[in-house]
């Protein structure tokens, strides 16, 4: 019964993070969907290609399930699952991300909870998992990164909130009298 409620509940709480995370593509030019952001390159449609990529080796190949289309090369030297190439459109990433959604979706709801599987990449007996503990970290992964989401829209054009029913209005004059006290602090609080 309870093995039932967790896979039910993890399975739930990961499509609707899955949601937040392309939310924060809605109504954005291609530059600031494709934009780096932070010093690193991070940007907002090269988070969802990454965590469309996670899913699909987590909920496909640690389960003998591979997905049925090609992947990019994974966690390379230059990031290219982290951004998206100047072939590539937003259309397409996140098709594939719907699409691998479909696929992970299928592995889920084939398998028990505690169903073995093996994560090459992970070290020593770690590697010899199941079903729950990866449904707990592609859930941690897509959170972390819907995270990262939130503050990279937020940067690009003040947009905040998990979904839209939770978008706060912006009130620019509260905003900025809110950020002026937090650095009033975090200055008071630096030695002299």
């Amino acid at each position: 019964m309870i093995d039932d409620f967790a896979k039910a509940h993890l399975h739930e709480r990961l499509r609707r993070d899955r949601e937040a995370l392309l939310w924060k593509l809605d109504g954005l030019s291609e530059y600031d969907a494709r934009r780096p952001l932070t010093a690193t390159g991070t940007n907002l449609l090269g988070l969802v290609k990454h965590v469309a990529t996670v899913e699909a080796r987590y909920l496909g190949e640690v389960f003998g399930r591979p997905s049925p289309e090609q992947l990019c090369r994974w966690q390379d030297f230059d990031g290219s699952d982290q951004w998206a190439a100047e072939d590539e459109t937003r259309d397409e990433i996140v098709a594939f991300y719907r699409r691998t959604w479909e696929h992970a979706d299928a592995t889920i709801d084939a398998l028990p909870i505690d169903a073995p599987g093996h994560v090459p990449w992970w070290s020593g007996p770690f590697s010899r998992t199941n079903l729950f503990a990866v449904l707990v970290h592609v859930l941690g992964e897509t959170n972390r990164h819907a995270g990262h989401a939130d503050i990279l829209r937020e940067s690009v054009d003040g947009r905040t909130g998990m979904r839209p029913e939770h978008e706060q209005q912006t009130d620019e004059e509260a905003r900025a009298a809110h950020w002026a006290k937090i650095e009033r602090i975090a200055r008071s609080a630096a030695p002299a």
